[in-house]
């Protein structure tokens, strides 16, 4: 018999949708469940990480993760990718330049913020170009009914965020750092402020006024909620208010 969601460490959100908050830095995982298919959300800090949350993922489903979406090129969100070697990879486009050109960065960023410096220089080398790159919107059939979409809804806490809507009763967002519970949303050097405003009205049409919508650290919020942060980052950094 297959584990229950919080059998198998993770918080069920909707019916076939849930997530994890991980150690370390309180990022978010998320795992859509279809027909014979598990999508994932994020990956996780590290390649051990990352192993985890597949194996956490296959306990629950009864198979192996069979898509891997990463919201961000952040190190707390995309390390743990090589540990998903079958599933097919999606980010937004230009995530592929950044694995390519910026690892380096990308470990000194994770060594910066306390991850160990060979388990980062690991996991650096181990980033491998995404397959599928979304420049718009991108839907998917995960079958029995289940679908999901994959939106490029940034620049905003980087160049490349990337949304994950999953429809239903009801509709569930996973944000990854557009929006953020457990504090005060992060702005580093390689963020587009002015425009993330805009990117958050695109992550509301997207969900709609009922969804629940998943931050990349922190509590899940409504749609007041992402307005309010929205509007704050509109006064923190300018764009419309």
């Amino acid at each position: 018999m297959r584990a229950t969601w919080e059998e198998a460490g993770w918080e069920r959100v909707a019916a076939g949708v849930g997530r994890c908050r991980l150690p370390g830095w309180d990022c978010t995982a998320g795992l859509v469940l279809g027909e014979g298919t598990a999508l994932m959300v994020d990956a996780g800090s590290g390649l051990a990480e990352g192993a985890r949350l597949r194996a956490r993922a296959g306990e629950l489903a009864g198979h192996r993760v069979t898509h891997l979406a990463l919201t961000h090129p952040h190190f707390d969100h995309v390390f743990g990718a090589a540990a998903f070697p079958d599933a097919e990879v999606y980010a937004a486009a230009g995530v592929d330049a950044v694995f390519t050109h910026e690892r380096d960065g990308l470990r000194r960023d994770a060594v910066d913020n306390g991850l160990d410096a060979g388990l980062a220089a690991e996991a650096a080398a181990a980033l491998v170009r995404p397959r599928h790159l979304v420049r718009d919107e991108w839907p998917l059939d995960l079958g029995g009914g289940r679908r999901a979409v994959l939106a490029f809804v940034g620049p905003g806490h980087t160049a490349h965020d990337l949304a994950v809507l999953v429809p239903g009763e009801p509709a569930v967002v996973f944000c990854g750092d557009l929006v953020e519970e457990s504090g005060e949303p992060q702005a580093g050097p390689d963020a587009v402020p002015s425009r993330w405003p805009a990117a958050l009205d695109r992550l509301l049409a997207l969900g709609g006024a009922d969804a629940l919508y998943v931050p990349g650290h922190g509590a899940v919020v409504d749609a007041e909620f992402v307005r309010a942060q929205r509007d704050a980052l509109a006064t923190r950094f300018g764009g419309s208010a």
